[in-house]
């Protein structure tokens, strides 16, 4: 589940929470991303979703910050709905106003 916060931050409730800690995370959120949060990745690999794509670039745009040791034991659920919201954010408005309307 997804929680719309203006265009440059969403909220993604995880399905399985991660514990960090004695902290119990539940919720995490996903800023729009930069072109400094995106460096080293290829933006192609990350327009498909490629899993080692979306892991080097969640931990940069995530709050609380996502490790990569988190990102490889998330259910595969959670990071599908993360990846989704990233993806969202580097479309085009005149792709994502389309959205919108449906």
């Amino acid at each position: 589940m997804t929680e719309q916060k203006e265009n440059t931050h969403i909220t993604v409730t995880l399905d399985e929470p991660l514990t960090r800690g004695e902290t119990t995370i539940t919720e995490i959120i996903v800023r729009k991303p930069n072109s400094g949060a995106l460096r080293g990745v290829r933006l192609a690999a990350l327009m498909e979703m490629d899993v080692d794509s979306a892991m080097l670039v969640l931990p940069r745009v995530t709050a609380p910050a996502l490790t990569k040791p988190e990102l490889i034991l998330m259910n595969p659920a959670d990071m599908l709905n993360l990846t989704k919201e990233l993806v969202l954010f580097l479309l085009p408005k005149s792709v994502t106003s389309d959205f919108q309307n449906d």
